[in-house]
């Protein structure tokens, strides 16, 4: 759906989402494995893997820390996947027309003043702007 009036905020396209049962089946089994690993993670903060401290660990704490870590990469690398396939399966593609400012207006400039001025404009030539732009006090 287009519109051939571009006014600000009106809804310029808009494209409805695909909705595939393979991409919903695929969010299904990464939900499930992000609660197994999410489960996982629990259980080793629990049972004390990453000091060390658990049944049958030795005092070596880089293993168990690079595990529980490894585990919980494992655990967003999953969230992000799952999103990503929400995001562009699942949700509609909407772009609005917003107002595009032009540069000057976010500086506070008159649209008069947009231009500036010429080094040799002013009274005196270009060598009085140099002595106040140098110092801005000093008197003609």
């Amino acid at each position: 759906m287009s519109s051939t009036g571009s006014t600000y905020g009106d809804i310029h396209r808009y494209e409805q989402p695909r909705e595939s049962t393979a991409a919903a089946l695929a969010i299904v089994v990464l939900t499930i494995i992000e609660v197994v690993f999410v489960g996982l993670f629990t259980y080793g903060m629990l049972a004390g893997w990453a000091s060390g401290t658990g049944p049958g660990l030795t005092p070596g704490l880089i293993n168990a820390n690079m595990f529980l870590g490894g585990v919980l990469t494992v655990i967003f690398v999953d969230l992000a996947f799952i999103l990503l396939l929400y995001r562009k399966e699942f949700l509609p593609d909407v772009m609005i027309v917003k107002k595009r400012r032009r540069k000057w207006e976010d500086l506070y400039v008159r649209e008069d003043d947009v231009d500036g001025t010429s080094v040799a404009d002013g009274e005196g030539g270009p060598w009085e702007n140099f002595k106040h732009a140098v110092y801005p006090y000093y008197k003609k």
